[in-house]
């Protein structure tokens, strides 16, 4: 075999056997099948298990923080007094109102920490996913904040009013009614929960993609391919290391959205007729 034909055939096999190591990713990649339960009402995946281990570890956190509370505060008990004065002060008073903010601290406050350690397991060791990056707990989070903000308005002003107070604009000329009404009433009543929904299930699951593409680039590169190519793997690394802490902030970021703009949504219905 000549030269030129021996590399022509390395290139080949080299690109065989790259394209092996790569696959599709299925269905089970997102909908991992039940482990236990399995064929019951009750079945439960790996996700269903990352979620009931995270509200379990909020409990026991929170009853630990609290459970013989200390005028000066320390250790555990200080820093979860810390997230509750952030929430109480800088979402709850800060859009409500020290007299709405205190009335609606418990439900805001449920939210802030639901959504901020279901999705902490995203960047646990072994656990590697946040359970909102599937549809059901955004939605459930999303529900719960839809059925308040609309509790609050229907109860102030009534169903008829606050209905024609969210979604009829004063002061517009009665044609442009026919275009308005219909906006204002998807705005209000359809994409408040599917916004909510979906802003905190897409940031999540686009974060869990880019580290398993990071951490599996840097496991490949280690073990996997060629040796030429084993220089790339610092690079991954801290590229997924990077990322990690960047993902560290979104996880704030994502409870303080979503609790916030439950807040201002409660807020909002409870100024319908302001508007």
């Amino acid at each position: 075999m000549t030269v030129p034909a021996a590399r022509t055939r390395e290139r080949t096999l080299s690109v065989t056997t790259l394209a092996a190591e790569f696959h599709a990713p299925s269905l089970t990649d997102f909908f991992p099948p039940a482990v236990l339960f399995e064929g019951t009402p009750f079945e439960l995946d790996r996700l269903m298990l990352i979620r009931i281990l995270m509200t379990a570890v909020l409990v026991a956190v929170m009853v630990l923080a609290f459970r013989s509370p200390k005028i000066v505060p320390r250790g555990l008990q200080n820093v979860a007094e810390t997230g509750l004065v952030f929430v109480k002060e800088q979402i709850c008073e800060e859009v409500l109102g020290k007299e709405s903010g205190r009335r609606f601290f418990p439900l805001i406050a449920t939210i802030f920490f639901t959504v901020l350690f279901l999705n902490f397991s995203g960047v646990v060791p072994g656990l590697n996913i946040s359970s909102n990056a599937r549809i059901g707990m955004p939605l459930v989070l999303a529900v719960v904040a839809y059925l308040a903000f609309n509790y609050v308005g229907i109860r102030k002003y009534g169903f008829l009013n606050y209905m024609r107070s969210s979604i009829v604009v004063p002061n517009v000329p009665v044609a442009l009614h026919v275009l308005l009404i219909p906006i204002e009433f998807v705005s209000t009543f359809i994409l408040r929960p599917f916004t909510l929904t979906v802003r905190l299930m897409a940031n999540m699951l686009a974060g869990h993609i880019m580290l398993v593409l990071f951490f599996s680039a840097t496991w490949f590169f280690l073990f996997d391919a060629a040796a030429w190519m084993k220089v790339f793997s610092p690079f991954s690394l801290l590229a997924a290391l990077g990322f990690t802490l960047f993902e560290l902030l979104v996880i704030f970021l994502q409870a303080y959205v979503f609790a916030l703009l439950t807040a201002v949504y409660i807020s909002l219905a409870q100024h319908a007729a302001d508007h």
